[in-house]
């Protein structure tokens, strides 16, 4: 296993991306906490045993710390969930006060933000449009069936010719959807609820942007042909 320089490095490199990535959302305070919990991790019980070893005093908590920390399930209830809720305490205390920044304010009061809750209803309880339901559904019943009909009753012998199918899909799907809500939201006068209450929306603009965009990047980055070995070149 690598040790804690190793640690730092991919973590602290993986958030300068990931702060890139999120045009800042993923801050320096979030790349910080990021590379603290991974500079030693798990690895603090090992540290825990060799530190009381070294000082000749303390042996056996040494050990009891090894064995519950260096533990992946013990772990997370006795260090994850705890500092989780620490970090959330601090960082509020700490923007608070100043000490902190945030690129785009406070929470929920940015310009993407603002919008992806302008998307919703908020002029009463939203009634309950037949219209609505009927497209919705129809929708919804299209991505499932053509899901299973391109991964099951139409599968081909290449999987990534399935990924590319099922993406198409899943994009023709969401721009339906989009021009369903903004329509409704937009052009219609009055405007109506287009899903009820909800903020579909501004969601699914903002899980094309932030999430599902990104990852496709990732996996078309992918060279499968690299991971497979040309047996014919093998030496018998």
């Amino acid at each position: 296993m690598p040790g804690p320089g190793p640690h730092t490095m991919y973590t602290i490199g993986s958030g300068v991306g990931l702060m890139s990535l999120s045009q800042g959302r993923f801050s320096p305070q979030h790349c910080i906490i990021y590379a603290t919990n991974a500079f030693l991790g798990p690895d603090l019980g090992s540290f825990s045993e060799w530190l009381t070893s070294t000082i000749g005093f303390g042996h056996n908590l040494g050990s009891l710390i090894m064995d519950t920390i260096h533990h992946p399930f013990y772990y997370i209830l006795i260090l994850g969930f705890p500092l989780s809720f620490f970090y959330s305490w601090i960082s509020r205390i700490f923007l608070q006060k100043g000490i902190l920044d945030s690129i785009s304010g406070e929470n929920g009061h940015s310009s993407m933000y603002t919008w992806i809750l302008s998307t919703g209803w908020w002029k009463g309880r939203a009634p309950v449009n037949m219209d609505s339901i009927v497209v919705v559904g129809s929708l919804c019943t299209c991505l499932f069936g053509g899901f299973i009909y391109i991964n099951r009753v139409k599968q081909s012998k290449s999987f990534r010719t399935q990924w590319v199918r099922s993406v198409k899909l899943i994009l023709v799907i969401a721009s339906l959807y989009c021009v369903w809500c903004a329509s409704q939201l937009y052009l219609r006068n009055p405007p109506q609820p287009a899903v009820g209450e909800e903020v579909d929306l501004g969601v699914i603009v903002f899980l094309v942007i932030y999430l599902f965009l990104p990852h496709s990047l990732c996996i078309m980055s992918m060279n499968p042909k690299d991971n497979h070995l040309d047996t014919t070149e093998l030496p018998l």
